[in-house]
This record gives structure tokens, C-alpha cells and sequence, in this order.
């Protein structure tokens, strides 16, 4: 509860003004500073903040997110709980709905989602429509911004009704627009969803389904998958989720909302991260060259991909789960040929003093990039596969946004450094 010494005291060196401004879950409000002023006429004191580095842009229950201490939890659960015991289907329904499905909910919440899975022939011929080597993401992109045109009434987003069945659509077709993305990019004919598979098995069915009758998944490579996509599906406000809520605050359909997340995803510095991982590791070629790649991040002259975190100052506790993931892809596989230059790094990262001191420990990016390498997946799919399960965690967010009363279309103030007062010149006389 807060008291009387639950304040900030500034004052203003300007003008000699104190002012007071009420501390609340360790922030203050940045519109207050806007009472700090020289005259009348001031527009007030504005805080600046380049990439959010310190400002909380929302109030939300969905993820708890603890860098220093490496802990991770969806709706107060730990992620190596759920990892553990739970299918990515029930953390969707915990995402959405704030608890943990029984049985009966559960079912229900599964069947909808299997339901559904099925797109309109029409998004088979728009994806169709692009060159045989467009980048997939883009494929995603535009045919998931496409879905808002298949479902006008998806705008009606204050009729609960409407909203959860759009909610329903995007995490059961999404699998379903990734697949025919893959597939047009292999010059594959399009495999339509099998409904008595589960939500992964399904998805390896979509992707890698020839000429047999019936795909059976290895249940090792459908438990990895679903391991990856429970620990894919949130991770607070992140630079797509910003998007997401940002696109959303103007109240646009989840769809449009959406494909803001994934064209934010789309980027080298957040979903392509473990695709570079892929890209250094091929560059170092054998693990005799890995010293020299060593002695030339530390001279700057190379990047480390798939280690540190901006959020993790301690092990990222995502990294941990999905490395035991990886054994059980190896042996259905076979040793990924990366994988000796991919420990031999990891070894390094955590042995020498160079890495330790600067806690730059193996991420998630470094490990799903080795099993999504080992399912022959083309690096261009690698931020397809992370955004099937983000849409849990992005609808979840979105969601949130559209109850929370405080929440207003966002609007970033800056600081104008251009000319002013300019006359404007004549084009004869310039």
C-alpha cells in the first residue's frame, strides 16, 4: 500500500521549485513530469528514452520476465515447469485465458484450434502468387495480413464473441500459412492440415508429407517442437510485442495487429537472431578455426551470434531446456556436422575469463538454430518456426491491451531538432 514516503522530490534548478511526484511499483507517472515547468507556457518536462530502455509502456499478468536472476514465467508459472509437463496447446490456453486448462477445457480449447486449421483455397492462390524464392517471413507476413480480408467482422473487436473466434483462427492456421510458405519455397506441392495429428505433428506433416498415405511424426521430433514452441510463445514487451500492442492501440483488427508483430520479428536483431547463428557457424567451417573466430571477437574484428542477451544478465533459463531438446533431435537425425563448432563455442563462453565477465552465456537463439538446422529447415524458415507460437503470446498481449482502461492509442512525444521559421524559396530562385 503506499504512503506518504512513496514519493519522488524534484526540484528544479531552474526556477528553485520542488515538486512531488508519487512513486507507484517503482515508477513514476512520465506525464507528471509535465507540471515541471519554467512559465505557464512551457509545455513541461518530457523524458527521453531511445528503445524503451527504461519505461513501462503497459501494466500486464501475462509474463514475468526477471534478467538479473534468469527466471522466466508465463501467468506465474515457471518456464521449466511448463516446458517440462505441459503441451504448447495448454500454455496457448494459458496465455489467453490467465489459468491452466482442466481436462474438459482443454479438450474443448484444442478441438476449436484443430477445426481451424484449414485456410481459404484463395490464401492457397495468394501464396501462390509469389516468386518460387521469396523470403518466407514475407509470405507470413502478407498472407496473415491478408486473413482481415477473409474475416471483415474481425474488427468488431469489443464483441467477445468475434474476438475469441479470430483468436482461435490465428494460432490454428498460422502452422497451416508457415507449411505453404515452406513448401512454395521448395517447389512442394501444399499439404493441407490431418486433424487427427496434434498441433506440432501436424505442423512437421505440413512441411515434410510426400507420397505416403499417412505421415507419422517421430514423437521425439513432435515433443522437441513442442518444447521449442512453449518457449517461443511470450517474452514480454519485446520489440514485436511493442509493435503488436503499439498497431493495436489504434483498434485495428488482431489480424493487421499481428502482422505488425511479425514484420518486427522479421528483423536480424530479434527473430533472425538464431538464423545468424547458422551463418557464423558455417563461416567458422571446422572447429580447428574456432580459436582464430574467438581471438577475432575479442579484437572486435567478428560477432559473437546466439550468446548474451538484452534482457538476460545470467543464463538465459530457456537456453538450458532446449539444450537437452537437442539430444533428442540428434538421434533421430543424426550429429548436426555444426554441432562440434557449436560446443566447442559453447565451452569456450563458459570457461574463458573474456566471456564470463561479460556474461555472455549461450541463448535460445544458439540452440533452436542447431535443431531447426537438423530438421534440414532452411535458415529463412528459422523466424517462421519462432512466430507460430509467438501468435499465442501476441494475441495475449493484444488482448490485455484492449481491456486495460488506461490504455490509449500510442502517441510518442520528441525532441525536434530540425529548422524553424523558414521562408519558402521560389524554385527559379534557388
Amino acid at each position: 500500500m503506499a504512503t506518504a514516503n512513496d514519493t519522488l522530490t524534484i526540484t528544479d534548478n531552474r526556477t528553485g521549485k520542488t515538486y512531488e511526484v508519487p512513486v507507484e511499483d517503482g515508477t513514476i507517472r512520465a506525464t507528471a513530469l509535465r507540471d515541471i515547468k519554467v512559465n505557464e507556457s512551457d509545455f513541461g518536462v518530457m523524458s527521453y528514452d531511445p528503445a524503451f530502455m527504461n519505461t513501462a509502456s503497459c501494466r500486464s499478468a501475462v509474463t514475468y520476465l526477471d534478467g538479473e536472476n534468469g527466471v522466466l514465467e508465463y501467468r506465474g508459472y515457471p518456464i521449466e515447469q511448463l516446458a517440462e509437463h505441459s503441451t504448447y496447446l495448454e500454455v496457448a490456453y494459458l496465455l489467453v485465458h490467465g489459468e491452466l486448462p482442466n481436462a474438459k477445457q482443454l479438450d474443448e480449447w484444442t478441438n476449436k484450434i484443430t477445426t481451424h486449421t484449414f485456410v481459404h483455397e484463395n490464401v492457397k492462390s495468394f501464396i501462390q502468387g509469389f516468386r518460387y524464392d521469396a523470403h518466407p517471413m514475407g509470405m507470413l507476413l502478407a498472407s496473415v495480413g491478408a486473413l482481415s480480408t477473409f474475416y471483415p467482422d474481425a474488427n468488431q473487436i469489443k464483441d467477445p464473441e468475434i474476438r475469441y473466434l479470430q483468436i482461435i483462427r490465428l494460432i490454428a492456421k498460422m502452422p497451416t500459412l508457415a507449411a505453404f510458405a515452406y513448401r512454395h519455397n521448395m517447389g512442394q506441392p501444399y499439404v493441407y492440415p490431418d486433424n487427427d495429428l496434434r498441433y506440432p505433428g501436424n505442423f512437421l506433416s505440413m512441411l515434410f508429407k510426400m507420397s505416403e498415405l499417412k505421415y507419422e511424426p517421430d514423437p521425439r521430433l513432435e515433443r522437441a517442437l513442442d518444447i521449442l514452441f512453449i518457449l517461443h510463445a511470450d517474452h514480454e514487451q519485446n520489440c514485436s510485442t511493442s509493435a503488436v500492442r503499439a498497431v493495436g492501440s489504434s483498434q485495428v483488427d488482431p489480424y493487421s495487429a499481428v502482422a505488425a508483430g511479425i514484420a518486427a520479428l522479421y528483423g536480424p536483431l530479434h527473430g533472425g537472431a538464431n538464423e545468424q547463428v547458422l551463418r557464423m557457424l558455417r563461416r567458422i567451417e571446422r572447429k580447428e578455426n574456432v580459436p582464430d573466430f574467438i581471438a577475432g571477437v575479442k579484437e572486435g574484428k567478428e560477432r559473437l551470434m546466439g550468446f548474451g542477451h538484452r534482457v538476460y544478465k545470467n543464463y538465459d533459463p530457456r537456453a538450458k531446456i532446449i539444450k537437452k531438446a537437442c539430444d533428442d533431435v540428434f538421434e533421430v537425425t543424426g550429429v548436426n556436422p555444426l554441432l562440434e563448432i557449436a560446443m566447442e563455442l559453447e565451452k569456450i563462453a563458459l570457461e574463458d575469463e573474456y566471456f564470463v565477465k561479460r556474461k555472455l552465456y549461450p541463448n535460445v537463439d544458439f540452440y533452436s538454430g542447431l535443431i531447426y538446422e537438423a530438421l534440414h529447415m532452411p535458415v529463412g524458415m528459422f523466424t517462421v518456426l519462432f512466430a507460430i507460437p509467438r501468435t499465442s503470446g501476441w494475441i495475449s498481449q493484444w488482448l490485455e491491451m484492449i481491456d486495460d482502461k488506461e490504455q490509449k492509442i500510442a502517441r510518442p512525444r520528441q525532441i525536434y531538432t530540425g529548422e524553424r521559421n523558414r521562408d519558402y524559396i521560389p524554385l527559379d530562385k534557388r
